[in-house]
């Protein structure tokens, strides 16, 4: 069976063939400026390999990993993309990939599961 990913990334395939764009109700807010190739669709974008609690405040490689997964997902991070400040736009990003996700705590926190999800 395949999964929420490999679904939306071969949708997301298939309409950039066709010149179209696509999107999911729930999430996927436009990229903007946000450079599309840096990010991989592998699960993880080699910053950050660990499963620790990042909030809102922290800075570093966590965050860094938590935007590009984001990205990766087709969320908005805010103008900076991957920055490394985990700031409001961040927060944001991460509640509504929460929220769309299901499952998970809707707070804005990456612990131990949002790390599960944004990696799966």
């Amino acid at each position: 069976m395949l999964n929420r990913r490999k679904i939306f990334t071969a949708v997301a395939a298939a309409a950039m063939v066709a010149g179209l764009s696509v999107g999911t109700a729930a999430a996927s807010p436009a990229l903007g400026n946000q450079q599309h190739s840096e990010y991989t669709a592998a699960g993880s974008c080699n910053y950050y390999s660990g499963t620790a609690l990042t909030v809102r405040g922290d800075t570093g490689p966590r965050v860094k990993e938590v935007q590009c997964l984001l990205i990766s997902w087709g969320y908005n991070v805010g103008p900076d993309g991957v920055d490394g400040k985990f700031g409001a736009n961040t927060e944001a990003a991460v509640r509504q990939f929460q929220g769309w996700f299901g499952g998970l705590t809707v707070d804005g926190k990456v612990g131990t599961n949002t790390w599960r999800a944004l990696r799966s």
